[in-house]
């Protein structure tokens, strides 16, 4: 039997989307040598200098940002990406002729439709004397007439390719610097093919045009340059063979290529050298985008509504502090505690310090304890204690934030608890007692006078002091673990803390016109109730019985920068992770000079964006209004 023979259709294949324009300067000559520089996988590609894009169209990535200063240039593109059927059509329609020419350069281009202005720029380009692109100083368009035998006016099948690649390109009109400041992000590629030097009337920017680009702007793009290595991309600049090109970026990679220039009447002049100049990003602590899930135990740490506390951010604490060896750590600015739970659920030995002594009671009996914890026995004493009774906060508080019946439970705990011998045990019932207040205060806080404000009628409000002791005795006990270290905690100011760590953590106040950092104010019931009111002058003439502050460089501007210099000085030798908010002062920029004066790689890590600073006087980022948390890492 006869087999039928089948018909195959040819289909033609795709074409891969090549460069529109022929460009004066375009890199396809280098293109060997570029796509051999190019790193292997980034994010995103950017060009800022798009011209004709040899190398876009080369590596045709899967997203990228092609912008330029040339505004037609710029229309081209976004109009081929939206409308390359009109665009089609319009060029269809252009011819080779002179006189066809000269009324198609003439026209003004602010009456014309994009797709017009689109069709225009390619027949300019491929009828015109060596494809260039030059304006006089009226933006005019003025090279002259060919005279080619048969320019490919329309090129359909490109045309189509380019608009397909185009569809996952964002095409930007804009300055270099506004495109990189505002789009370039850690692991992008850059591809920077500026103005050459040396800048003359010839030049090729000129031609393309009505700005300038002098010496001044090529140290500016330089400066760029390093921001980007700093920031983390991958970037490749071409440029002239010029010793300013090799002075500027001497501490990167730079060969040398021979190249052919088309442009020069004079052909002895058409060949040069052009510099590549390859920049690696700087190495970076990475926050890593899935944070480390932590340990269970970190889960057990008593909860409150501490002001400033970090238990939203210890994931991302950890998730950067990991990355660094190190078994002794030191929490500066204690707080709340919970950063130095966490530190020590990780294994590692935790010295604990803090000048509010409520605060180091939390640590005392949670960091510095292994293993003590309130018994029945324990706590039945504490409740049938038969002592003697002061009356102080029953007497000195009346009314101001709790009940008789709560007052007189203070009272007797103030006398029962020192007769517990065991200074761990001591602690936990302390942290208890003031977990109990803060509890059954609305907001945790002593700034203002009685209970009814701000009752939502939540449990917390309704329960006695006494069942919100005997509730935070059971919460307390949960949470004492060994982790096997010996820790230490200390009450006292941060400044003449002396001991040493492979990594020190700070949480200082911040210092801000927005907002305070008075921590006495807000807390001042349960901090002289951790001291027993000893050593402090109680305000009588305010409605709450507050004291004054505790003398603290962080209550000033110029304090707080005199004070992070000597601290980031003091710990020059550890690892540094310094939690701040964008609203505080000294600023951003102002942290990242202190700690680049003592620390050899400094990087501030935000929500989404990581910035970073050398040992340099060089600023990076702007403070925003909106309050951003940060985490400094100087090492």
């Amino acid at each position: 039997m006869e087999m039928k023979k089948l018909k195959i259709k040819p289909v033609k294949a795709p074409a891969k989307a090549r460069p529109i324009l022929k460009w004066a300067g375009g890199k396809t000559q280098m293109l060997d040598v570029l796509l051999a520089a190019a790193p292997a996988k980034y994010n995103k590609y950017i060009e800022p200098f798009v011209g004709g894009g040899a190398v876009f169209f080369a590596l045709q990535p899967d997203k990228a940002i092609i912008a330029d200063s040339n505004e037609e240039l710029i229309n081209l593109y976004k109009t081929v990406s939206s409308d390359v059927d009109a665009v089609i059509e319009q060029l269809k329609e252009m011819k080779n002729e002179k006189e066809f020419f000269l009324s198609t350069r003439a026209k003004d281009i602010n009456l014309m439709s994009p797709v017009e202005r689109a069709a225009r720029t390619v027949y300019l380009n491929k009828t015109c004397f060596n494809g260039l692109y030059r304006v006089n100083k009226k933006g005019m368009f003025n090279v002259p007439f060919a005279n080619s035998k048969n320019p490919k006016i329309c090129d359909e099948d490109n045309l189509r390719a380019v608009s397909e690649l185009l569809q996952n390109t964002e095409i930007v009109h804009g300055d270099y610097k506004k495109i990189l400041a505002q789009y370039a992000e850690p692991g992008d590629f850059i591809f920077l093919d500026p103005p050459y030097l040396p800048i003359s009337e010839y030049s090729d920017f000129k031609r393309y045009t009505k700005e300038q680009f002098y010496e001044e702007d090529q140290v500016e793009l330089a400066a760029e340059v390093k921001r980007l290595h700093e920031l983390g991309c991958h970037v490749l600049l071409t440029n002239s063979n010029h010793p300013l090109v090799h002075e500027l970026y001497a501490d990167f990679e730079i060969s040398v290529h021979q190249t052919k220039r088309n442009i020069n009447s004079n052909g002895a002049k058409r060949s040069g050298e052009d510099v590549l100049v390859r920049v690696e990003p700087k190495k970076h602590l990475v926050s890593v985008p899935e944070l480390v899930k932590l340990p269970e135990q970190v889960d057990k740490y008593p909860t409150t509504r501490f002001m400033g506390s970090k238990r939203n951010l210890l994931e991302n604490i950890w998730s950067v502090a990991s990355q660094f060896e190190f078994d002794t750590v030191t929490d500066l600015f204690s707080g709340s505690g919970i950063v130095s739970y966490m530190f020590k659920a990780q294994g590692k030995q935790v010295l604990s310090n803090d000048y509010m002594a409520f605060s180091a009671t939390f640590t005392k009996a949670l960091i510095e304890n292994n293993k003590d914890v309130l018994s029945k026995n324990d706590i039945k004493k504490l409740l049938e204690a038969n002592v003697e009774l002061d009356n102080f906060v029953s007497e000195k508080f009346k009314d101001i934030y709790f009940n008789d019946e709560d007052n007189a439970f203070i009272d007797h705990m103030r006398k029962a608890i020192p007769l517990l011998r065991n200074k761990n045990k001591q602690a936990l019932a302390m942290a208890s007692l003031v977990r109990a207040c803060m509890k059954r205060r609305p907001r945790g806080i002593f700034t203002f006078v009685g209970l009814d404000k701000y009752n939502d009628g939540r449990r917390d409000l309704q329960i006695s002091l006494k069942e919100h002791f005997l509730d935070a005795v059971e919460v307390y006990n949960a949470a004492v673990f060994d982790n096997g270290e010996k820790n230490h905690s200390r009450n006292g100011d941060a400044m003449s803390f002396n001991k040493k760590a492979d990594l020190v953590y700070m949480d200082p106040p911040y210092f801000s016109p927005h907002s305070d950092n008075e921590y006495i104010r807000r807390y001042h019931f349960v901090e002289g109730l951790a001291r027993d009111w000893e050593g402090i002058e109680i305000q009588e003439e305010t409605k709450t019985k507050k004291f004054k502050n505790y003398p603290t460089p962080f209550s000033s501007r110029k304090g707080a920068h005199e004070a992070f210099d000597l601290l980031f000085k003091k710990y020059k030798d550890s690892v540094l992770i310094v939690s701040y908010s964008s609203n505080s002062l000294p600023t951003k920029d102002e942290m990242l000079e202190l700690l680049a004066k003592h620390k050899e790689n400094v990087e501030v890590i935000s929500v989404n964006h990581q910035y970073s600073f050398g040992n340099q006087n060089h600023k990076i980022g702007d403070n925003r209004n909106t309050v951003e948390e940060y985490l400094f890492v100087a090492y």
